[in-house]
């Protein structure tokens, strides 16, 4: 996209005009306003899929686009967590093994997953650096990514700073591509009523979300929810963005004296 390299209202006119596409409309509020400029991040090292399916490829259709993507949705998947990382490519195979087997998808749900040592995997086939159309959030899987975290991350759960780490890395790459802050909001419009939402209703979902943020679900675990704003600031530094500044506590209102003046 060439919205960041347009001046000011120039860029925010393209910006809303390349919001129209295949009848979802999505609008990026920013925390903070200011002269529109392009905040890139460094494309983080991502395995490609062939290391972990092999042979195990089943035929499936061509993938479908978007034009851009505005969100990133973290999940878990809810597998075991104490492996050893030479594993990782048997592990993600097993859970495209189950998606394109049992629940009969066209290919593993995920665009992205993430193991325990910071490793980041490429998931669905169609390219990394492009806006492919996930099968992630039920009702949300346009103009968004879906990055899984490998392993159970509810509450007590350690989970590793190599692996927030990556996450943030992986979504400051993925949502820089359209100049999206990650500590933003966006309006996201429901194409399912399975979802939260019924399906044509537009709702405002943090730019990275969790899982639960637009599904009935527990995903991605109490642990890995509790480290998202974490990650949402980590990921906004490595774009170059202002840190958030600290919210000052309030003050309490000073005591109104009971005496009465004559």
């Amino acid at each position: 996209m060439l919205v960041g390299c347009l001046p000011g209202l120039v860029a925010v006119l393209v910006l809303v005009l390349c919001a129209r596409d295949t009848g979802h409309t999505e609008a990026v509020r920013l925390d903070r306003p200011g002269p529109a400029r392009a905040h890139r991040a460094a494309r983080p090292p991502i395995v490609p899929r062939s290391v972990w399916l092999g042979t195990a490829r089943r035929t499936q259709p061509p993938p479908r686009y978007d034009d851009k993507v505005v969100a990133v949705f973290i999940h878990h998947t809810d597998s075991p967590s104490a492996y050893d990382c030479a594993d990782a490519p048997r592990i993600i195979q097993h859970l495209y093994a189950g998606q394109t087997g049992d629940r009969r998808w066209d290919d593993i749900g995920y665009n992205f997953l993430v193991d325990r040592c910071g490793t980041i995997y490429e998931g669905r086939a169609g390219g990394t650096g492009r806006p492919v159309t996930g099968a992630h959030t039920l009702g949300f899987n346009h103009r968004t990514a879906g990055i899984a975290a490998l392993g159970t991350f509810t509450a007590g759960a350690p989970v590793p700073r190599a692996m927030t780490d990556a996450i943030a890395a992986l979504a400051a790459w993925k949502l820089g591509l359209a100049d999206v802050d990650p500590r933003a909001t966006v309006r996201l419009v429901s194409s399912s009523s399975r979802s939260r939402y019924h399906a044509g209703t537009t709702v405002t979902l943090p730019a990275l979300a969790g899982h639960d943020a637009g599904f009935m679900t527990s995903c991605p675990g109490a642990a890995l929810t509790a480290r998202l704003p974490e990650i949402r600031e980590k990921a906004a530094r490595l774009q170059g963005r202002t840190p958030a500044r600290p919210k000052r506590p309030k003050r309490p209102a000073p005591a109104r004296s009971s005496t009465r003046t004559p």
